[in-house]
């Protein structure tokens, strides 16, 4: 009987002691693929005005491909949009573009879809007359390591108007224009370059009504 309680004791007074003991934790390495890396390392990446302003329906590379990738970029397309600077409308025309039209009512004008998509027809048909013999010319050149494109030019004229893009092809690229805004004939020679236009015939007199 004493035998039994005194091995009893022994063993609680082991089981005591060993609770004080610094025991080791067993530290096994966690596999690569189980790894969160810190959220602070990624940054998003929000798309500002700018980029947004580059991403064009694509409708085509004709007629009206281009006229509806020159709106986007005008006026993301709205009939009804008028900038800072008073440009008016989906292809944001001026006033005195407008009144070469015989356009004078700037509310009709805003509110009629197609007399604006009829003015820009006219008006694209009229630059091609004007830069006829230089997009003849000077297309499938090169200038500041920009292809020269029929389609560029009249997207180029649009922007800037026919004379200027004449100095700029007359003067390989050594006379460029920028808008108010910043952009430039060479913005719109590369953005508007290899769209099929010869659905668009060059007149010198646009019959307007």
């Amino acid at each position: 009987m004493q035998k039994s309680f005194r091995t009893f004791i022994s063993f609680l007074i082991v089981l005591v002691f060993s609770g004080f003991r610094n025991v080791a934790p067993i530290v096994k390495p966690i596999p690569k693929s189980n790894l969160v890396i810190d959220v602070l390392d990624y940054k998003a990446a929000a798309p500002s005005f700018e980029s947004s302003s580059f991403m064009i329906p694509f409708t085509g590379n004709n007629y009206v491909g281009f006229k509806e990738a020159l709106a986007f970029k005008e006026s993301q397309g709205k009939y009804h949009s008028i900038n800072t600077l008073g440009y008016l409308g989906k292809y944001q025309f001026g006033k005195s573009t407008l009144a070469f039209f015989g356009q004078f009512n700037t509310q009709c004008f805003m509110q009629d879809a197609a007399l604006q998509e009829k003015i820009f027809y006219h008006n694209t048909a009229r630059n091609k007359w004007i830069l006829r013999r230089d997009i003849k010319r000077y297309v499938g050149s090169k200038m500041n390591d920009i292809v020269i494109t029929e389609s560029g030019i009249l997207a180029a004229a649009h922007l800037a108007g026919a004379g200027n893009v004449k100095k700029y092809l007359r003067s390989w690229g050594d006379l460029n224009f920028s808008d108010a805004y910043g952009t430039d004939i060479e913005d719109y020679l590369t953005k508007f370059s290899g769209f099929d236009l010869a659905e668009v015939t060059a007149r010198k007199k646009v019959q307007f009504q």
